[in-house]
Formats: structure tokens, sequence, C-alpha cells
């Protein structure tokens, strides 16, 4: 059977792959490969299980295979209902005889045996079989034992149903908070993500729960199944595997798809959102619907939110209904009023009132086309604590691209950077998610941030709003910042805004990248590079709004993005540039130790002999006073260290006697522990020793977990210190990143510039992360050379973005040195 059965389904899968490239109809795919499914199973039954147990046993197919929804590659989900367990050493063997037979037929069978007791309970950890069985569907065996499970089992729902209900619901919340219960992320799951192929299935769960039809899934509309279903085969078939994830890579396939109406990768995925959007509302009004019947944890909460109610807006089942629905026909104005309620008390719009304002878009697009809401609306309504759950809402029905018709540009737009996880406008709504989150920040440097916004407190709704209008740009092929600057030109004149109102918003948009930009690519210690900030920043107040949407724009590029290293050299780049603003810190600092730092022992003032005036600016007398306690033991042995953990990220500070490719070496061998390098400096003194220092993070948690891999680090740092062991031979065994598509490669770049800073030569690297890429960079300058002075380092996803500031002979490269150094580093990255 075995040989037939695997060329006979192969031959299908040819055939049905070559249909749907064609015409992307799914059903067909899922009705013939269930019906393929349905004879190799019952086939190999009858051979193998039949003989050796004729009675008592009945088998099932169950979850998507018991739906009939058996995808290209989905795993054939089995159960066999026994009268008892199997205990028989031939019943095993025939069991173990039939899955085989699958497997070598081409099937990836998951079974479980189980007898009708089992089936009529909820078992803790394992709620997965309850739900497997709503979709059960008997293929052969025992009926009468099969005709006892369904008895059994629905008394078992209508007994257990509230409780059931429970589950279901907290297992679909879990789950969309795992993806921060949004839709909109560049590449989705698209099985797992909120709006995906689950959410189907739950709000499908739910209807069987409430003994309700199950059909129509999605309010009667079937177009978003059958597309989720129609992407699903494609991935299938295009991975040969059962793969969900929608990378970047299967957009730019499946938008090129003969059957897809949508060429353009960004407009498919528009269509994707769509329906995704589709989907996530009909599933959390079924998850709204089924928690409102359980009464007993929130019907106090629910019973005070009732109180909220007035005379346009009811409060019922912790959500907002028109108390006149018909007002809506007579009052324009309604929308508005609503929309402030739910910024103001942030209960969220039920199912049937954003029904109704879905079904009035026509007539508000003409009369705020004609009327917008003027700047007092605006005002009010971002100053209210809950405006990004009514942005959320107003995105949801449509009303946001009525009142705000640029926002059209960028609803559901896919730009792909590699580093951002979201859409535009999903980003654009997070960042104000972050903003209103800092009220609840009780310590640490994020409570810094709360305390800056309540300084700003009267100035919050021109940041909001410039918040909202800062990516308005994107997409359009211009500079985003400057783009959005017209658009937001033509929406504040169109609400009336005043002329001051409108400079500080477009302002904050116009140099929304000033401060995210600096942290990346400036020496932000060189009063130099502080006193150009300030002079382009101008105030302190439009600082502490720069700062803050930088924050806020940080944090809600993706969930990893806000560290605690970046959230704290945010705070410092505010610090130093605040102080030139307000006149704190004199134009130059003091390039004399004693004026610096006071008076300094014998041992502190030979190490402080000859280093640059920097380290003077960015180290404290505690820290010079560590260096040169590293300093005494480095005269002795040739080299000291110190490795500790400060604020979430590691510290490694090194005195040695300088030699060509030091730092270099040291890259090197920190990245074959494979920890992530955020920041390096090195300085000379005038006896030939170096102090260098790095900041980096261990995204394994190695040095944590494991002391002794602790100091196994630092004697690994001495031993390629004294070059006691070749760096290049630690590098072999680092751990080695998944690299991205073939689309989306990163094309390396090296950018020179010889004027930002008064003292170095300054190269940006942006290329494909690798292991050991600061290593060999920071080897291309040693050999032209070159001295590192200072490096900024930061990996957006496979992306490096790497800059120095080099020197030679204590000054600048030649123009002529410098652009040779430019080849080498473009050449060292591969």
């Amino acid at each position: 059977m075995t040989i037939t059965a695997k060329q006979r389904s192969n031959d299908e899968f040819a055939l049905w792959r070559a249909r749907f490239l064609q015409d992307g109809n799914p059903q067909p795919v899922l009705k013939n490969r269930t019906a393929l499914v349905d004879s190799l199973v019952l086939e190999a039954f009858s051979q193998v299980i039949a003989p050796v147990i004729p009675e008592g046993l009945t088998l099932l197919a169950v979850g998507g295979y018991g739906r009939r929804e058996l995808f290209p590659y989905s795993d054939v989900d089995l159960m066999l209902l026994a009268r008892r367990a199997f205990d028989s050493k031939e019943a095993k063997a025939a069991l173990s005889e039939f899955l085989r037979t699958l497997w070598d037929a081409g099937l990836r069978v998951s079974h479980s045996v189980h007898t009708v007791e089992e089936c009529s309970a909820v078992h803790e950890g394992n709620f997965e079989l309850t739900v497997s069985l709503l979709d059960e569907r008997i293929l052969t065996g025992d009926r009468t034992l099969y005709a006892t499970l369904r008895e059994r089992f629905a008394k078992f729902l209508a007994a257990d149903r509230r409780d059931l209900t429970r589950r279901m619901c907290k297992m679909a919340r879990s789950r969309h908070a795992r993806f921060h219960n949004t839709i909109y992320r560049l590449e989705p799951d698209l099985k797992e993500t909120p709006g995906g192929l689950r959410d189907l299935q739950t709000i499908h769960w739910l209807r069987l729960l409430k003994d309700r039809d199950a059909g129509s899934e999605n309010g009667g509309d079937p177009r978003p199944a059958e597309f989720l279903a129609s992407v699903r085969c494609f991935l299938h078939f295009r991975s040969g595997r059962d793969n969900n994830l929608l990378n970047f890579e299967s957009q730019d396939e499946i938008s090129a798809a003969a059957f897809s109406p949508w060429h353009d990768p960004a407009e498919w995925m528009r269509a994707y959102y769509r329906h995704g959007s589709a989907i996530l509302r009909n599933c959390l009004y079924e998850l709204e619907t089924s928690e409102s019947q359980d009464r007993s944890l929130m019907a106090n909460f629910r019973d005070w939110r009732s109180r909220l109610s007035n005379s346009e807006f009811t409060v019922s089942r912790d959500l907002v209904f028109l108390r006149n629905p018909h007002d809506l026909e007579v009052d324009p104005e309604l929308p508005l009023r609503m929309f402030l309620f739910v910024a103001r008390h942030g209960v969220p719009l039920a199912r049937q009132t954003e029904q109704r304002m879905i079904s009035h878009l026509l007539v508000w697009s003409h009369h705020f086309h004609d009327k917008p809401p003027k700047a007092a609306f605006w005002r009010e309504f971002l100053n209210l604590p809950h405006t990004p759950e009514a942005l959320r809402a107003m995105r949801a029905t449509g009303f946001l691209s009525v009142i705000l018709p640029e926002w059209e540009r960028i609803d559901h737009l896919v730009v792909r950077d590699f580093y951002h996880q979201y859409t535009v406008d999903e980003h654009t709504i997070v960042t104000l998610e972050v903003l209103a989150g800092l009220a609840e920040a009780k310590e640490g440097t994020e409570k810094r941030f709360a305390e800056m916004m309540e300084e700003a407190s009267d100035q919050l709704w021109l940041l909001r709003l410039a918040l909202l209008l800062h990516d308005i740009g994107k997409g359009s092929g211009n500079d985003h910042s400057q783009e959005a600057v017209k658009l937001g030109r033509e929406f504040l004149t169109r609400i009336g805004a005043s002329e001051l109102d409108t400079e500080s918003v477009l302002t904050i948009i116009e140099k929304h990248l000033i401060l995210s930009s600096a942290l990346q690519t400036k020496d932000f210690a060189d009063p130099a590079v502080a006193s150009a900030l300030a002079h382009e920043i101008k105030t302190a107040e439009r600082l502490r709004l720069l700062t803050l949407l930088t924050f806020a724009d940080v944090s809600a590029v993706n969930s990893t993005a806000m560290t605690p290293w970046r959230m704290e050299q945010i705070w410092r780049l505010y610090r130093i540039v605040n102080r030139h603003l307000t006149g704190e810190l004199s134009a130059e600092p003091s390039d004399n130790p004693r004026d610096a730092y006071g008076a300094v022992d014998p041992l502190l003032a030979e190490f402080l002999e000859g280093l640059p005036s920097r380290y003077l600016w960015t180290h404290t007398k505690e820290q010079a006073k560590a260096h040169s306690l590293l300093y005494k033991e480095a005269k002795d042995s040739g080299a000291d260290l110190s490795v500790e953990r400060r604020e979430g990220t590691w510290h490694l500070s090194l005195v040695a006697a300088d030699r060509p490719f030091l730092f270099a070496s040291i890259a090197g061998a920190l990245s074959s522990f494979g920890l992530d390098i955020l920041k390096a400096e090195a300085f000379s003194n005038a006896h030939g020793f170096v102090a260098d220092g790095f900041v980096f993070v261990d995204p394994h948690r190695s040095l944590d977990l494991n002391p002794p891999e602790l100091e196994r680090l630092r004697a690994v740092l001495r031993k390629v210190i004294t070059g006691a062991v070749r760096v290049d031979e630690l590098l072999k065994h680092r751990p080695v990143k998944a690299p991205p598509s073939r689309l989306g490669a990163i094309q390396s770049t090296v950018a020179l510039d010889n004027e930002a800073s008064p003292s170095a030569t300054i190269f940006e690297v942006v290329t494909q992360d690798k292991p050991g890429l600061l290593h060999l960079l920071s080897s291309a300058i040693s050999r032209a050379t070159g001295n590192i002075e200072v490096v900024l380092v930061d990996t957006e996803a496979h992306k490096a973005i790497d800059v120095f500031h080099v020197t030679s002979g204590g000054g600048k490269l030649s123009q002529e040195s410098a652009e040779s150094l430019r080849d080498a580093l473009l050449a060292a990255c591969g």
C-alpha cells in the first residue's frame, strides 16, 4: 500500500498545486486533501487495526481534519476512542504499525488514545483535548461506542458550558496578548496572530459552546476566511511544509501570483489587514458577548461603569451603545462627542455601534470635508487619558480617515526596513500608547520621563498631535519628515490652529529624528556635537517634547527596541543638551586634569598624562581613579581589566600596553561569546598604555545564568590582550544568525564625514550583521594605521549600523587616507 499511496499523494498534490496557482481557490485543495487522507487512513485501519481489534474501538478525525480543513501540509489529527485502555501487546503493536503505515504514506500524523470518560471531563493542562473534540468526525469503528461518546460529551458541554467558555476566552486573550493585541505586524503569523485563522476557529468554537450555528464566522461575509485559506495554501505549497509565516519574501511572491488582484506587495498587505481586521472584530465581539455572560468577577466593576451613561450614550456590559441610533441621521457631530466619550472613559464601542458608524461614513465624509473638526476639538480630544483607545476605535470604523484624510495615506501601509515590527499606522498609535503608559511609571529612568511629561503637561496635546502626524509622509517616495511637514501644515490650516501651535507642531515633526540620529551616529559626549544639537533645537521646552517623542518613537518600533541601555542613553543625551540650552555648561570643558577633577594623586596624574581632552569630558573622577588602579597593575603585568553589570548592560574596562590590533582583538573576543557590543571607546596616554571601554549585552543571558562563564570570559580576554590566543580561532565557534531571505539582503554602505567632528573623521557603516563584524571593521582601521576614538554600535534585525570616530596622529585623516579607509571598510563588510 505504502509506495502506491505515496505516489498517488504526490501525483494529486502536483495537480492541486498547479490548479491552485492559477485560480487561488483553496476549497478544492481542502476538500480533495481531506478525501485523500480519509481513504488512506481508512485503508490502513482496515488492514492493520481492524483484524486485531474488531470491536470496542472507534477512529475519529479531530481538529482541522475533523472540520475537513486539511491544508496541503497540515498535520492529520486522529483520536482512537477506546472502550478501555490499550493493554495487550498485540493492540499496541497494531497501533504502531498503523501509524508507521500512515507516516510511510507521507502523512504527518498526530494521534491520541482516550476513553469516553476521559473525553467527558476537563483535564488541567490539556484543555486542547476538549477543544479538538468540538470538531470530531467519525471515520470508522464501533458506532455504539461513538454514540455513547456523543451522548456523554453533549451532557458534559451542557453542564460545564460556562467554565469551558471562560477557558476558551482566556486562551484567546492570552494568545492575542502574545502579539500585543494587534494584527498590524509586518511579517505576521497567519495562524496565531490576531485576525488570523485561530481567531476564525475561536469564533467557531464559541458559537458551538453557545449551541448556535457555527457557520458564517465572519458575520455572513465568507471572503476574509477564503482569503486566509488561500494564503495558507500558498505558503504550504511554496515551502513544501506546514509554514504559516507571511514574511517579506512570501508577500512578494504571492502578490506576483497569477491569481492575485494586487501585484504591489504593499497593496496586497493592505488587503490582508482589511480581511484580518474584519475577522478580529468578529472574534472580539464573540469574546465580549461570551464574557458578558459571566457576571461573577466583573459584575461590580461593570455596574460602576454603567453609571457613566448619559443622555446620548449607554454603557452596558462594559461597552458603549447609542441611546438613540437615529440621531446619527440628523446630528453629524454626534460621532465626535462619542469618541470624546471613549477617550475620556476608555470604554470600547459595542459591535453594533461600530457597524452603525461604518454605515454612515459616506455621509460624514461629505460633512467633514466642508466642516472639519476645529483645533478646539483636537485639543480636548488629545488631552484626554484614553486617546489611544479612541484612536483605535476611530481607525477600526474608518472615521479617523474621515476627519484626518491624510491618515488614508498610511492606513495599513507596510514600509520595510527590517527594524519596525508594525505597519506605519499601527506604529503611530503605539507611540501614543507608550506616551500614555508613562503615567504609570513608578521607578528608574522611565520615571524620569514620566516627570518630564508632567512638566510638559500644558503642551502635551501638541506633542500627541505631532506624534499622530510625524510619519504621515511615509510611502511618498520623498523625505518623509519634509512630506509630513507639508501635509501637517495643510491639516493645521484646515482646522484653524493658531500660528504658534502650528509652528510648534511642524518643528517637532521636522526634527523628530534629530535625537535618535544623534544617538545612533554622533559622539554626543563631544561638546561640539551637543552644542550643535542645542543650536538646532533652540529651546529647553522644545528639547523636552523632542525627547518624549524620541522615547515613544523608539519604544514603538518593536517590542525589544527600548532597552535599559537605550533608555539611559536618551536620558543622558537630554541632560547634556539641556545643560547647553540652560547655560549650565561652559562653552569648552577644561583640558587640565586639575581643573576637571581638582587635586589628583600621583598615580592618577601619571595615568592621565597624555590622554585626550575627551577622556576628561566623558569620565568622572571616580571612573578615572578606577582606571588608574587598572593602570598600576598593567604596568607590571601588561594588562588588567574589570567586567561588571550595570543597569541591564555589561561594562568592560581595561588598561593595557598598546599594540596593533588590540581593539579589534577585544571586539572579536567578545563576539566569540555571542555578546552584542553597544558602544566602545579607546584612549591612549603618554606612557604607551590604552584605556578601552566596551558596553555590551548578553542576549542569551549566559553570563547571568552561568557564573563560571563570566570567569572564562575574563580569562579569554586576558589571553587575547597579551596575544596568547588568536581571535580568528575563537570566532569559528560563534553561533551564526540565520540570514534574511534573498530579497531582504542589506546593501553595504560606508559614509565618510570629515566635517561633523572638529577632531576626528567619522565613518558610518551600514551592512549585514554577521559574527565578528566589529572585529573585521576595526582590524581594517588598524591596518590603515588609524586610531579608534569611539565606536557607536547598533543592530536593527539583520542590519548593523556601526559609527567610528577615527584619528591619525592626533587629528583627522587626510581626504585621500579617509577615502582609502572607506574602501577598506566596505571590503571588510564582505
